[in-house]
């Protein structure tokens, strides 16, 4: 990568690590306190002062980097990459999730990645919690509503049903 270059965020291809806002506000999070380390070890080298930060990267952050060929080398960079991952997490489109338990996060991370390959790819989740939802899950973007749940589809169903259970008593 050359010296001042950074993707945008546009660019930037999110891991299945990355889930949620949450998830790319530790990034945020984690790309300054490295950003805070590496300046610190440069302010003690230009005093003479023997100064080997040992710098402790998270697997996500680690991730984040190999994909989008990354590196936290250079002061300039690392300001970018937080800049454009602060941009990133106020504008990345947001799918609204909400489940009848709580999801694992290898679960969401496979439909974190199903939703950038099909909508847009750098797609996150905001997962929620209703108990009475029973099975399925009730889905919202910023312009749709979608109830795929198990309730939703036994209301539909509701006069099919009547009928069989009707028919079967006589």
């Amino acid at each position: 990568m050359t010296d001042s270059i950074v993707k945008a965020y546009t660019d930037f291809i999110l891991p299945a690590s990355v889930v949620s806002r949450l998830d790319i506000a530790r990034l945020v999070t984690e790309a300054e306190r490295v950003d805070d380390q590496l300046t610190q070890a440069a302010a003690r080298a230009n005093v003479g002062a023997a100064n080997d930060p040992q710098l402790t990267l998270s697997d996500r952050l680690t991730e984040f980097l190999q994909t989008n060929e990354l590196q936290l080398n250079d002061a300039r960079q690392r300001a970018e990459i937080i800049k454009q991952l602060r941009l990133l997490k106020d504008k990345a489109p947001v799918v609204h999730m909400t489940f009848a338990v709580e999801a694992d996060p290898e679960s969401l991370g496979q439909l974190a990645l199903w939703l950038r390959q099909s909508i847009h790819p750098q797609t996150i989740i905001s997962t929620g919690l209703q108990p009475a939802l029973v099975a399925g899950v009730y889905l919202r973007t910023p312009n749709h509503v979608h109830d795929l749940s198990l309730r939703a589809k036994l209301q539909g169903s509701r006069d099919l049903l009547v009928k069989e259970l009707g028919g079967g008593r006589g």
